[in-house]
């Protein structure tokens, strides 16, 4: 049973990644800050994160934000590396209590789980991704928080709309799918 938990993990990491490094193009720039996008890789990484777990959820961060950029861009920019990382590590934290897995994913988990985001996004981003754009880059201060703050709401609304359907409708699924195995 472990050894399938394993294999599980292993392969969200690969599809995750890969689905996260698709999507590094797929944005809508927020033309008031620079270098800052509303992403819909953000939902699929919260999301994989809420089904498979921290360590799923901080390869995928790590993995597929340093792929996506290295392929798109020609470079990664650690300081945002890191802090997709440490949201999905957040995020999947809380597995088990989203109850996903076990098709049990409900308004009060959905709550939860978006709350459990929102604070993930206000660490990565707001936190963590300015002071490393300081600490690294010796980028301006004004400039990087702004930034954290935009890619902070920008990754919150996405997630809250995009991330609750998806984790959802994927617990409405798991449902479906045990239910045909009893009755077999």
């Amino acid at each position: 049973m472990k050894q399938n938990k394993v294999i599980k993990q292993v392969v969200a990491i690969g599809i995750g990644s890969a689905i996260f490094i698709a999507l590094t193009t797929v944005q809508i720039p927020l033309v008031f800050i620079p270098n800052t996008a509303l992403q819909i890789r953000a939902a699929v990484l919260a999301f994989f994160a809420a089904v498979f777990g921290p360590i799923a959820g901080l390869a995928i961060g790590l993995i597929g934000h340093a792929l996506g950029d290295a392929f798109f861009y020609g470079g990664v920019w650690w300081s945002w590396v890191i802090p997709d990382g440490i949201f999905g590590l957040l995020v999947g934290l809380f597995a088990s209590r989203y109850a996903i897995e076990a098709g049990s994913f409900n308004f009060q988990k959905c709550l939860f789980f978006n709350i459990v985001q929102i604070v993930a996004n206000a660490i990565a981003w707001i936190a963590v991704a300015p002071s490393l754009d300081i600490l690294i880059y010796k980028e301006p201060a004004n400039k990087v928080f702004s930034q954290g703050v935009a890619a902070f709401a920008a990754n919150v609304t996405i997630v809250i709309i995009l991330g609750s359907l998806l984790t959802w409708g994927y617990s409405k699924i798991k449902t479906k799918s045990s239910s045909l195995k009893e009755e077999n």
